[in-house]
C-alpha cells in the first residue's frame, strides 16, 4: 500500500498534517470497536499500527471498513441475503462495480450470478428486467439501517465534530485519488 498510496495521492499529501490528522482521528475511531461477532475486524484489530502516518490512516481505515463490514454481513443474514444474492442486488443499483468485475474478483460464475437473479426475482426483489424492485430497495434499506445501528461506536466515540473532520480530510483524499485514477470508470455499472 505504500507504493500505491504514494503514487495516488503522492508525497506532499503524504507529508501533510492533514493526513496525520486523520491519521490519528480514524485510529481514535477504532478503539471503541468491538472484536466480537466481528471475525475481519478481529484479524486486522492484530496487526501492528505502522508508524507512517498514511499507512496508519491506511490500517485505520481497514479496521473500520472491517468492523462496518462485519455488521453489514449481520444485518444481510438477517435480510435472508446469501452474499451473491447481496451482490446482485446491489449491482442492480447501478452504484457499484460492474456485474463482471464483481463475478471476477469474487470468483462468481455466469451461471451461479443468473441463478442468484433468479432467486431474487422470483422474491419480487428484483424486477424482470433485472432491476431493483421497490421490495428489493425496502430491504436493502432496511439492511442498510442496521448495518448503520451496528456501526455507531467509532462515531459515537469520535464525536460529531471530529467524525465530521475526518470525513472531509477523507473525501479530500478520495477525490485526489480518483483525479490520478484510482477508480476507473469502465468497472462500474450495472453491466
Amino acid at each position: 500500500m505504500d507504493g500505491t498510496l504514494r503514487r495516488l495521492l503522492g508525497e506532499e499529501i503524504l507529508a501533510s498534517k492533514e493526513l496525520a490528522e486523520a491519521a490519528e482521528l480514524a485510529l481514535r475511531a477504532t478503539e471503541a470497536c468491538r472484536r466480537e461477532a466481528r471475525p475481519l475486524y478481529a484479524a486486522n484489530a492484530g496487526l501492528p499500527v505502522p508508524e507512517e502516518p498514511h499507512l496508519a490512516l491506511w490500517h485505520a481505515a481497514t479496521l473500520l471498513r472491517e468492523h462496518r463490514g462485519d455488521g453489514h454481513l449481520m444485518a444481510l443474514t438477517v435480510a435472508g441475503l446469501c452474499g451473491i444474492e447481496a451482490l446482485v442486488m446491489h449491482n442492480a443499483t447501478g452504484r457499484t462495480m460492474t456485474s463482471a468485475v464483481l463475478r471476477q474478483t469474487r470468483g462468481w460464475s455466469t451461471e451461479q450470478w443468473a441463478s442468484a437473479r433468479d432467486r431474487l426475482r422470483e422474491r419480487g426483489l428484483l424486477t424482470e428486467a433485472g432491476d431493483l424492485a421497490e421490495a428489493g430497495a425496502a430491504l436493502r434499506g432496511e439492511a442498510e439501517a442496521l448495518t448503520d445501528r451496528l456501526d455507531t461506536a467509532p462515531y459515537d466515540h469520535l464525536g460529531p465534530a471530529a467524525t465530521a473532520r475526518l470525513t472531509e480530510l477523507a473525501d479530500s483524499f478520495t477525490r485526489a485519488a480518483r483525479a490520478a485514477g484510482a477508480f476507473p470508470a469502465q468497472l462500474f455499472g450495472k453491466g
